[in-house]
């Protein structure tokens, strides 16, 4: 019989259903019959859906009576008492263990008091977070009942390949569970959502807020991605959604049952940036792809290696890096305490080093602060940097000096407009080289103040009287 449509056509969304549902990594084809037109996702959605779930995260947040008239706000709504009322969002989540441990997005439930889990059948359940991470936005729940509950196992994110089919489960705008379909549309995305994590699963299946935390599934039924992120305008589907690929969601599971408070990635001790297409032509590569290194702290794990400024790395254990997100991905992926081979190119020569993967180090004393007293930095926390604080605020890790932490609302520091992150460098010409420093020259109290801080890789200078 001849085929009842064109190979290559988007109808081969329903193709691999005649077959049995492993038979996928073994064999890749187009419908060939009218009964592979007429196949059904049923029987993988019914394998499959129960293990997706809808959370709901409250809290309580502080909300000041308005006098009506934004004139008199301004003057009286120090007086006005306060309120709180709360507060819900809504996402999904997908339960990875029999046990109850759910795997959703950090964002789903950010600063919540309270977390609720509703499975498909109807039946809700009081929930831990156990582990959180702003920067892989990611979280791990445990659903505080005992009995056993449908799971999904997790695959391999990295067999995936452009124009498998996927399944996206998850409670689009609250309307309950739904379904939709599409393919892998691209991998290793990066640049996608705030955060220093890049490395997506790019799928054209309707990814609809809501969505958030939810299950990409490939037609074995293994949880392959979280859906994470669209890119949208007026706020539904255009067809272009990202996922969190499962091999990370492995070693950020990994970290929540061993009782982990936080989430730690490997410590390279060297900067890296895209490679270009001048460096690419320059350094005699075929295409644009790689890390380039920029920088070595002296000492660190990459030094140790052999690593050296100017090279490309290009590959992590036998796998392709496109970008530097992809390489941290990489040896994040990869697991702590352990190593990996990096593949890296110079003068067109290309050779294999081995770097350890540990835990960055505090090469210093914290020695965090809380700023009191009449200077511009009253209401701040500073602490010196070392390469664990840096990676703990998302700072480089090559950086030092003192930072700022953290700051009081409606402090002094918090009305000059200081941040969080912000690095000081200097305070009327005395460099600043630890929290000691900086409390001995805030001492003297000079009356008028000439502050250089860094923030986002850029020195300003403000002055203060």
């Amino acid at each position: 019989m001849q085929p009842m449509i064109k190979r290559g056509s988007l109808l081969a969304l329903a193709l691999v259903l005649s077959q049995p549902l492993g038979a996928l990594a073994q064999e890749r084809r187009v419908p060939e019959s009218r009964a592979d037109v007429q196949a059904s996702f049923a029987p993988l959605v019914k394998k499959t859906a129960g293990a997706v779930v809808n959370v709901y995260a409250e809290k309580q947040v502080q909300k000041r009576v308005s006098t009506g008239d934004p004139f008199f706000d301004q003057f009286f709504s120090q007086r006005l008492p306060n309120r709180t009322e709360k507060q819900s969002s809504l996402g999904s989540g997908v339960i990875v263990s029999d046990g109850g441990l759910v795997v959703t997005n950090n964002h789903v439930i950010e600063g919540a008091d309270d977390i609720k889990v509703a499975l498909a059948d109807g039946r809700e359940f009081k929930s831990t977070v156990l582990l959180k991470d702003e920067r892989l936005d990611l979280a791990v729940l445990k659903i505080e009942a005992k009995e056993k509950f449908p799971s999904l196992a997790i695959g391999d994110s990295d067999a995936l390949e452009v124009g498998d089919l996927v399944l996206a489960i998850g409670n689009p705008f609250g309307v309950g569970q739904t379904v939709t379909s599409g393919i892998v549309s691209a991998l290793a995305r990066n640049q996608v959502a705030q955060g220093d994590f890049g490395f997506f699963i790019q799928t054209d299946a309707a990814i609809n807020p809501g969505n958030s935390g939810g299950a990409l599934t490939n037609m074995s039924g293994d949880l392959i991605g979280i859906n994470t992120a669209i890119f949208t305008r007026g706020g539904g589907s255009n067809g272009v959604g990202f996922a969190i690929p499962a091999n990370l969601v492995k070693v950020f599971l990994a970290a929540a049952e061993s009782g982990a408070k936080s989430f730690e990635r490997p410590y390279i001790g060297a900067g890296f940036e895209p490679v270009t297409s001048d460096v690419a032509e320059a350094l005699g590569l075929d295409r644009v792809r790689g890390a380039l290194v920029v920088k070595v702290v002296p000492g660190g794990p990459a030094a140790a290696a052999g690593l050296k400024a100017g090279e490309i790395v290009t590959a992590v254990n036998g796998i392709a890096v496109e970008h530097p997100d992809a390489l941290g991905y990489r040896l994040t992926t990869a697991g702590l305490g352990g190593s990996a081979r990096l593949t890296v190119i110079e003068g067109g020569k290309e050779r294999e080093l081995t770097l350890k993967l540990d835990t960055a180090p505090e090469t210093v004393p914290r020695d965090e602060t809380e700023i009191q007293g009449r200077t511009p930095f009253t209401g701040t926390r500073v602490a010196n940097l070392s390469p664990r604080l840096a990676g703990e605020i998302r700072l480089p890790a090559e950086k030092t000096g003192v930072v700022v932490t953290a700051l009081k609302n409606s402090s002094p520091a918090a009305r000059l407009g200081f941040q969080p992150r912000d690095i000081i460098v200097s305070i009327n010409g005395t460099a600043i080289a630890s929290v000691k420093t900086l409390q001995a020259v805030l001492e003297d109290d000079p009356g008028f103040w000439r502050i250089e801080i860094e923030r986002d890789g850029q020195r300003l200078t403000q002055f203060f009287r």
